[in-house]
């Protein structure tokens, strides 16, 4: 196994926190459970991702806001909101007010396009505007100026009782610098370094130049880096599913290596008109997960990591995985849990 070159850094997880919707209370308090069993473990991030009409988190920054008052020291992450279903100026609001809440520990990771089915929710979600929204990187540098204090509006002061300012409040200084673009392609990670976010890059990206999928990630790292004002300290956190066995019964073994069978196909090749590249999922022992992720170049890049946890896995599978990340894979890579 190649040595690393610097250990890692920073780790974190990533959860989708499915639930039933006949009782969908279990299935959220169920992720507060998981966020706070990894603040215990040491974690130094969690984070949620997004789903609309679907029987997955809708409202990531209302759970965080629960999560900021369950916990003290965990950064909590959002990867990602898309913005597509998203008013940016109310968005920064939102945003501020739990970044607030936490102490400074949000860190809003975010996306552009069109919804997911747009022309079946358009008339629910944008009734009067649906063919004129636009769904490009204006609506995050909107977002990113709200955020960092930029004027909402031209007025000002005080009018009967009631005081107004021109920009978003509460303001949270720090939170501008703590803002990730969600991108899978080599424009979008240029467009973050231009606009100084930190990048996401997760388990998806777009095959423009290559057929290799580390090789893919590691240019759109090196692209991201290159525009950065930053340049080469310019925070990048790879997301890759990661699943050891370490502590797993025979059961969840199997279950495991099942599910990661069943995803194999789609790695092997483009899916798709968007040309679609899925990395491969880890599963193994923590010794041998190291193994495969030193001879990842993007890996190789990064000294931060937002490994995700599988879909449709049950509560005592995520313990499992998450204990076992934190007590043998992340020591594997060099990385010490935190207070």
């Amino acid at each position: 196994m190649p040595l690393p070159t610097q250990p890692l850094r920073t780790l974190g997880f990533l959860t989708i926190g499915l639930f039933d919707g006949d009782d969908p209370r279990q299935g959220h308090e169920s992720t507060l459970e998981i966020i706070e069993l990894g603040e215990r473990l040491g974690f130094d991030s969690a984070w949620l991702r997004h789903r609309h009409l679907q029987y997955g988190i809708s409202s990531p920054v209302a759970v965080l806001a629960a999560a900021s008052q369950r916990t003290s020291r965990i950064a909590l992450g959002t990867a990602v909101i898309p913005l597509g279903w998203e008013n940016p100026l109310r968005l920064a609001e939102d945003l501020a007010t739990v970044d607030v809440l936490s102490g400074g520990r949000l860190n809003p990771g975010v996306s552009v396009g069109p919804p997911m089915h747009y022309d079946q929710v358009k008339g629910a979600l944008y009734p009067d505007t649906g063919d004129t929204q636009d769904f490009g990187y204006d609506r995050v540098r909107r977002l990113l100026d709200f955020v960092r204090g930029e004027p909402a509006t031209d007025f000002s002061g005080v009018e009967g009782f009631e005081v107004f300012s021109d920009r978003v409040q509460p303001h949270s200084p720090g939170l501008g610098d703590r803002m990730w673009y969600g991108g899978g392609s080599l424009r979008s990670a240029q467009w973050a370094g231009e606009n100084g976010m930190n990048l996401l890059t997760s388990s998806v990206v777009k095959a423009e130049e290559a057929e290799d999928f580390a090789e893919i990630q590691l240019s759109h790292i090196r692209a991201f880096r290159a525009h950065h004002p930053d340049g080469e300290r310019a925070r990048v956190s790879q997301g890759l599913v990661v699943i050891p066995t370490d502590s797993a019964s025979p059961e969840q073994r199997a279950k495991y290596e099942e599910y990661a069978r069943k995803r194999t196909p789609r790695t092997r090749t483009p899916q798709g008109p968007a040309r679609l590249m899925f990395a491969p999922d880890l599963v193994g022992t923590s010794a041998e997960i190291a193994e495969q992720l030193y001879s990842h170049a993007a890996f190789r890049e990064v000294d931060e990591v937002t490994f995700a946890l599988p879909f449709t896995f049950d509560h005592e599978d995520y313990v499992q995985i998450l204990t076992d990340i934190a007590t043998k894979l992340g020591p594997e890579l060099g990385w010490q849990p935190g207070a």
